[in-house]
């Protein structure tokens, strides 16, 4: 088993999604490999993947700062190449990883927290009040006071007649 802390600044593209400066939040991850039989074959590697991170992320009803757990907990299996990755992850329910020499577990780790992360950022209830009318009275209230052109022309058009 291997586990350990990284920070933000350690996953770029982790890092591109958070607002405001975070670079010191803790990453923590843990990784547990093991050996399973599997079924009419020899035995399959697998990996036990877990990481969680707090993220401060921009909400999009109120657009201030919103604090996001993201947690995972993933079970890998690994295949001999990307050919067999293709031939069984339709028909596989766990998720598949190839084996390789240049197998990068920080990676998997920052790949795995973005796609935790929630499609929309946002409170469960924001701390200030969102407006939520289409109509601003405040920008339609100068427009109110001015006089309306086509009716200064209606009144020279009536004097022209007379």
């Amino acid at each position: 088993m291997l586990e350990g802390a990284l920070t933000l600044k350690d996953l770029p593209r982790l890092r591109e999604e958070a607002a405001g400066d975070c670079d010191d939040r803790p990453v923590r991850w843990s990784a547990h490999g093991q050996f399973r039989a599997s079924t009419g074959g020899p035995e399959q590697a697998w990996l036990q993947l877990e990481a969680q991170v707090s993220l401060s992320l921009v909400c999009q009803r109120c657009l201030g700062p919103a604090e996001v757990a993201l947690q995972l907990s993933r079970q890998f299996r690994f295949v001999t190449d990307e050919a067999t990755a293709l031939q069984e992850d339709d028909g596989s329910e766990e998720d598949l990883l190839v084996t390789s020499q240049g197998f990068d577990l920080v990676e998997l780790v920052e790949d795995e927290l973005i796609m935790e992360l929630p499609a929309v950022a946002r409170h469960d209830e924001c701390p200030v009040a969102v407006k939520l009318s289409v109509a601003d009275p405040e920008f339609e209230a100068p427009e109110a006071g001015k006089p309306n052109p086509f009716a200064a022309l209606q009144v020279l058009k009536s004097q022209k007649r007379n």
